[in-house]
């Protein structure tokens, strides 16, 4: 849960980043989905916590901005490694409350790396 509250904060700092300095409005576009789907993510997983007594970080990470190609390379790689944790968890969890999460959740990252992927594509 604490891995998954700390990477869920880093795509909304890192998708606020994107709305404000994409050069793109594709990754504009990204960058706002990833802060509505992270940020109700986030809300879900901190009222789990809270009913199981986890305290989660809750100081936002610090991010920079370089450029849109790399924010995205960046988006496709780390969706990728996310869809594997939050399948691992949903499959073999032993609390129903988080697996159930991790499933809903996996659905939600799987359409994020299409888009990214989509995303990335458009700035070759």
């Amino acid at each position: 849960m604490k891995k998954a509250a700390k990477g869920g904060m880093m795509e909304v700092a890192m998708g606020k980043l994107a709305e404000q300095n994409g050069q793109s409005e594709d990754v504009k576009s990204f960058g706002k989905r990833m802060v509505t789907d992270h940020s109700k993510a986030n809300d879900e997983l901190k009222s789990i916590a809270s009913k199981k007594g986890v305290q989660l970080p809750g100081k936002e990470p610090t991010t920079k901005w370089s450029s849109d190609k790399t924010y995205m390379d960046m988006m496709v790689k780390d969706h990728e490694k996310d869809l594997a944790e939050f399948q691992e968890e949903a499959k073999s969890g032993s609390d129903p409350d988080v697996k159930k999460f991790a499933e809903d959740t996996a659905k939600v990252v799987q359409e994020h790396l299409e888009l990214a992927k989509e995303t990335q594509k458009k700035l070759q």
